[in-house]
Parts: C-alpha cells; structure tokens; sequence
C-alpha cells in the first residue's frame, strides 16, 4: 500500500486553514492508497489551535495534528517530516496559495518517472497564476538563479512551497534552517547528494502583504546566506547506523575514489557483482561493463544506486546481505568479478561471506577485495564504523585459502592514511575524521600515490586479488 503524507506548516492561519485542509482532504492521487495529513501548529495566537482542534475531531484517522513554540517554517516542517509516516512527503501552506488540486500532478513524478523529489513550479506554463508584483517576481527569479549557480541545477522556482520527496531520501537529510532559509537549504542538499529533481507547473494564486503575506526582504538575505554555507560545507546525511555522514564525505573526495578504482580497475572484468556498493562512491569509476550488479544492505543506498542506474541499462541495483546464502542462489556463476570493498570487516561470519562471494563467480573469476589493516589502529572511529576488526596479512590469506581462492596479489594500500587514522583516532580519539581534513587529504593525493610505493611502513588497508579455480 502506497502511502502520502502531507506536511502542513501552520502559524496564524484562523481564517484560511480549515479551508485549506478542507481541499487538501477532498484530493485523490492517482497511485496513492493512503493520504494522511500531519499539521503542525508553530505556536499560533489568533485562533488558530482551536480550528485545528475541530478539524483534527473531524478527521481522527487522516489527520495528526502536532504542536510546538514558534520557531519558523523550517522547524515546522522538520518536525512534520519527523512524523511523517508515508513512502511520500509533499509540502502545503495553509494559506491557499497553491492549490491542492495540483497534488496529483506534483506526485506522478515521484510514481511514474523514478523521480527523487519533484517542485512545483510557479513559473512553468500552468492553467492559471495570479499576477504578482513585479518586485515579487523578480526577487523569486533571482534567488532561483543564484541557487542554480551554487547548485549546478536547472530550476524555475527554488522557493515554491510546492515540494514532494521521496519519505527515506527526505528523512536521511538533516536540516538545520528554523525560517524560510529551508527552501534553499533542502535545494543545496538534494543537489549534493544527486538526487533526480523533476518540476511541473502548478497553479499559483498568490496573496499581497496586506493580505498576510509574511516572507520579506530579509528573508531573502538569509536565503542568499544560507545558499553560501550549504554550497561550502557538506552537511547532507543524518548520523545513522550505516555511517552515511562518513560516506557522504567519502563522496566528496573524488581524488581518493579515482585512486582506490585505478587500483582496482585492471583487475575487473565485463561481469561484475559489486558488494556493498554504498552511494556508488567506487561504481561510477567502474562502469560501463556488459554487465554490472551494485548491491548494498541497507535500503537508502539501493534506492540511491537505483538512481545511478537510471538511463544505464547495464547497470542494476538490489538488496543483499553478503552472509545469505539463499539470496546468493539465482546469482550462482554469474559473474567473472566479484568487488568488495571495506565489507568483509562489518560482518558476524566472514566465511560465510566470502563462500557467497565465490558460489557468485564463474571459474576463473576474480573476488577484488579490501579491508582495514592493522590491529594496532584499532580506535573510535574503528567502533562508530562497527569494523569487527583490522586484519593482519596472514588472518586474510588464511580466509581467502579457507574459501578455496588461490591468491594472484595482496598489499597495502594508503600508507599516508596511517597517520591521519593515527592521530584523530588513536591520539586525539575522535569519533569522526573533520571534513575539512578530508578535504585536504584529497587534495593531496596525487602526493600520496606517489609516496604509496616508498614509505616504509604498512598500509591503512589490504588489497587483495584472488582467483577462483
């Protein structure tokens, strides 16, 4: 059952929510079984709580009505969205501006076109728009081109209210601004963590100041401000058990990736199961091929690499646990590649695993595989990202023999690394590596390729190539 929710910001509305929520509750969505309403009062004073109070009487199985102090839209809709409890999240004022009745067109994307989130946009051709003030206009043009330059993408109207997300993708960004800075804050997000953005027109009728309009000029200062600092840090993941804010920053370094591929690379062939693909931070390095399987455990990746496979026909995308074996079955054979990086050090039985691994190779096929080395770096950061451990050369080549491969290479890889995991987790015990550190780190690594083949001292990690007879 394919389930909507709608978030509906509300402060000082007494006159027009209930007509609002009236709409909205007489809409039907194509491909929707299930719509359900979450309201939250930013704290209004003229009324407003008990018109809500009514509607929520009224409607005990569609509407949830939440209540906080008055901190802004923004914060409205975080706690909107923490509730919300739909494969889909769509944004609604309460002020009659943008008409329900566009919902459906707003929602189709997300149903019919793999979209990630979808805008409804003022400024396509749409059935009719209110004629606004010129000023007005050309303010919503402005901070959209500037958005567009900070974000690399191709939006008609960043601040339309009119917003629909993916619920997983939505509820995986932490956002921060509390006013109307959300708007490009969640713009700047999306487009960081590559998200497919759609836009259909939406009617638009919109109100004067002297009707209550309540966005100004200074609002629009905190837009530009707020645009400048999701452009320079990468604030794009919530902290989860899958360590997504620490991928997320893996992501960003693009020098390190094209290091640890071209490593990679000549040992790949046209056939490949990738494990533990994550948000494809190695997989766009490595495609085309005939034929190519990302895999991850968790849910959000899949989604994300089903993203990535879009327009790739050889490309694809699904749920796997390395350690099940029925799961393993259809895939039996078919694959001479199978690449597994920073993986086997996360699961409860590596030997089950790695049998998996192999029953998914073709004779002759290659099993590509890293893991953290040293046990002496065993730190913080070590537990946050839940390693079971660091391996030593000889505890590898005893698993990958005990699997029935025969190894072609085994090194180590990123001496440089070695320090930086040294000291933030060892000396200074950190539970994260700073972003900005990483941000160096990658800038440096046409240095440390280099100095990889003289330190003298073991890598951060083992890379390993082994054959299956």
């Amino acid at each position: 059952m394919t389930r909507l929710s709608i978030v509906v910001p509300v402060y000082n509305e007494r006159y027009l929510v209930e007509a609002c929520l009236e709409r909205v509750a007489a809409v039907t969505v194509p491909g929707i079984d299930e719509i359900e309403l979450v309201v939250v009062d930013d704290g209004s004073t003229d009324g407003t709580a008990e018109v809500l109070d009514r509607l929520a009487a009224r409607w005990p199985e569609r509407m949830r009505l939440l209540r906080q102090p008055n901190g802004g839209k923004g914060a409205a809709l975080q706690t909107g969205i923490a509730a919300a409890t739909g494969d889909f999240i769509v944004f609604q004022d309460a002020d009659l501006e943008y008409d329900p009745r566009d919902l459906p067109a707003l929602v189709a994307p997300l149903l019919e076109d793999a979209a990630d989130a979808v805008y409804g946009s003022r400024f396509l051709v749409a059935g009719r728009r209110r004629v606004l003030s010129h000023r007005h206009t050309a303010g919503n043009r402005l901070l959209t081109a500037l958005s567009n330059w900070f974000t690399d993408l191709g939006l008609t109207d960043m601040e339309t209210c009119y917003k629909a997300v993916k619920a997983p993708l939505l509820k995986s960004i932490p956002l921060r601004s509390r006013g109307f800075g959300v708007e490009p804050e969640l713009t700047a997000k999306l487009a960081k963590r590559g998200a497919a953005l759609f836009e259909v027109p939406v009617s638009y009728l919109g109100r004067t100041y002297q009707e209550g309009k309540k966005i100004g000029w200074r609002d629009a200062v905190v837009a530009v401000a707020t645009m400048v600092r999701y452009w320079l840090v990468d604030d794009v993941y919530r902290a989860d058990a899958y360590g997504s804010q620490i991928l997320g920053s893996l992501e960003r370094a693009r020098r390190f990736n094209g290091w640890m591929a071209a490593a990679v690379r000549p040992h790949v062939g046209d056939r490949v199961l990738e494990i533990g693909a994550g948000i494809g931070n190695l997989t766009m390095h490595l495609v085309p091929r005939d034929r190519y399987l990302a895999t991850d455990l968790e849910p959000l990746y899949v989604d994300y690499l089903a993203t990535l496979a879009r327009g790739r026909p050889y490309l694809a995308a699904r749920q796997l646990d390395a350690t099940d074996s029925a799961a393993f079955r259809e895939l039996a054979g078919g694959f001479d590649t199978v690449v597994c990086l920073n993986v086997l050090e996360h699961v409860a039985d590596p030997a089950a695993a790695l049998a998996n691994m192999v029953s998914a190779l073709a004779p002759g096929g290659r099993l590509v595989l890293y893991v953290p080395a040293g046990p002496w770096l065993y730190s913080r950061l070590d537990e946050v990202l839940e390693h079971r451990c660091r391996y030593t050369r000889t505890a590898l080549e005893r698993e990958l023999t005990a699997a029935g491969l025969a190894i072609e290479s085994l090194r180590g890889f990123n001496r440089m690394g070695v320090v930086g995991w040294l000291v933030n987790g060892l000396l200074l015990r950190r539970r994260r590596i700073p972003r900005l550190q990483l941000k160096l780190y990658d800038l440096g690594v046409p240095l440390w390729r280099r100095l990889d083949r003289v330190l003298p001292w073991p890598g951060l990690g083992l890379l390993a190539v082994a054959r299956k007879p």
